[in-house]
């Protein structure tokens, strides 16, 4: 494990040269390169399915022909089933073929310690990918993006302050000595500690601290990666700091964070509350959270919400599970958690940020479990619907965690997203590989191997025309279109 501190100077940032000029006379930025279409090179697609005469079985025939922009493997060329195209992805490599994963603590300020996990080091010139994890979790939830996509880039993960390893080493709010007992919650205390006297485990926290590892830690501009909370996270610090981030990809990000408002964007409002998740915890906060706390960290609880946010059941969460479970038995787990639920929101919301990014031209990809029973597709198309280039992928059986449900799917289609935003538009997104699917949308079947058997995920694009609005206006129709009316 290595520890890095934040005295660390951190690198200058030079951005890649513009790219603008290759783009003259198409109208758009260098960061909303056209997506061109590449020089494609014909492959035959072998079968050896039963010959029409008999003593020819056992040879090789040519079935399909396709025109591919991306000739890595054969894996990704569609075959048609139906109006749906079937693809065959890779799976997660295993052993050896993965990427080796390395841990460190950052010493962002004193007694406030980040830890991390990192992979693909050694990839110099690779472009730099930070996973941004969802409430709750942690660097644990992307493993397998770690040991997968840590082959072809630099990829980093850290747990936010207040959650995961990222938990404070020393009560921020002793109790006195005689007010201790074997179970006793850090943070209940009368009076804080020096260091923790203006903390509180909020939005604008966690874009700072991420703002700061960037800066400190990885050295150089950033695609992020943000899972529920992580999205939000993702897409404030590119609204803020877009000299950081190269681009942005939503997977169920949530769209609000907060429940009291933000002191600096209404200093009046914000005064009717007279705690805002700071240290010492008021008396009636500590009693309530001790009471709600038993019940969250209850085994049978988190079992019951992992069930809820994988639509998949047969997805293996017992890693996931233990490790909740590990910080939720942290002493200070329990004051986190009250400091987290009555934080004031952050300084622009979801929408502003969204705007912002739009602006200042910075790529945003959406990927969205279908059936999440938190963040659903709603919400995707909303950003859909501000965004209209931002490619939208929908994903199922998927539920609130694609990423760690469908790693296979995530981690091809996060490949094919970082290429195009690399080459410029020069190499095709994931599916577009007819002119016609960026306005209609695709559809396709994304097979692959796990744990020695075949599994079937469905993904459609969203093409430009794939409105908002005419979504809502498709599912009324299908809805009145069942529905019976019977005469009297």
């Amino acid at each position: 494990m290595e520890v890095v501190s934040c005295s660390h100077s951190y690198l200058a940032f030079h951005q890649t040269p513009s790219i603008a000029g290759r783009f003259l006379g198409t109208g758009l930025g260098p960061r909303h390169a056209k997506l061109a279409r590449p020089r494609k090179a014909a492959v035959l697609c072998l079968g050896t399915g039963r010959a029409s005469n008999p003593s020819e079985s056992g040879k090789l025939h040519v079935t399909h022909s396709f025109h591919v922009s991306d000739i890595d493997a054969l894996q990704g060329i569609p075959q048609k089933v139906g109006e749906v195209g079937r693809m065959v992805i890779p799976g997660l490599p295993e052993g050896p073929n993965s990427s080796q994963i390395s841990t460190g603590l950052w010493e962002w300020k004193p007694k406030l310690t980040v830890y991390y996990e990192k992979s693909g080091t050694k990839n110099s010139k690779a472009p730099a990918v930070l996973f941004l994890p969802g409430f709750g979790v942690g660097t644990f939830h992307f493993e397998k993006q770690l040991k997968d996509l840590g082959r072809d880039y630099k990829v980093w993960t850290m747990d936010f302050l207040g959650q995961g390893m990222s938990l404070p080493c020393e009560d921020p709010a002793p109790k006195n000595i005689g007010e201790q007992d074997e179970e006793s919650y850090w943070g209940f205390g009368q009076d804080s500690q020096p260091w923790a006297d203006e903390l509180v485990y909020s939005v604008d926290l966690w874009h700072n601290q991420v703002q700061r590892f960037v800066e400190e830690v990885i050295g150089e501009p950033v695609y992020i990666v943000g899972n529920s909370l992580g999205g939000f996270v993702a897409l404030y610090l590119a609204a803020s700091c877009p000299h950081l981030v190269k681009g942005v990809t939503l997977l169920n990000a949530t769209p609000f964070w907060g429940f009291f408002p933000n002191p600096l964007r209404s200093p009046h409002l914000s005064k009717i509350f007279p705690w805002a998740g700071t240290f010492p915890l008021p008396s009636f906060v500590r009693k309530l959270t001790e009471t709600v706390w038993q019940k969250i960290r209850d085994p049978r609880s988190i079992q019951k919400i992992l069930r809820q946010v994988y639509a998949d059941h047969s997805t293996n969460v017992d890693k996931v599970f233990s490790r909740i479970i590990e910080t939720t038995e942290h002493p200070a787990a329990a004051a986190s958690f009250a400091s987290i639920m009555c934080a004031p929101m952050g300084q622009i919301s979801f929408q502003e940020a969204l705007s912002r990014c739009q602006r200042q031209g910075i790529p945003i990809s959406l990927m969205y479990g279908k059936e999440d029973p938190w963040v659903g597709p709603f919400w995707g198309l909303r950003v859909k619907q501000q965004v209209p280039e931002a490619p939208y992928y929908q994903i199922s059986p998927a539920g609130h965690c694609p990423h760690d449900e469908v790693p296979e799917v995530i981690n091809y289609l996060l490949r094919g997203w970082l290429k195009n935003v690399e080459s410029g538009g020069l190499v095709d997104l994931p599916f577009l590989d007819d002119p016609s699917y960026e306005e209609y949308g695709v559809s396709r079947e994304l097979e692959f191997v796990r744990t020695g058997s075949t599994k079937s995920v469905s993904v459609r694009l969203f093409g430009s025309r794939n409105s908002f609005w005419s979504q809502i206006s498709s599912f009324l129709k299908r809805h009145a279109s069942n529905t019976r009316v019977v005469p009297r």
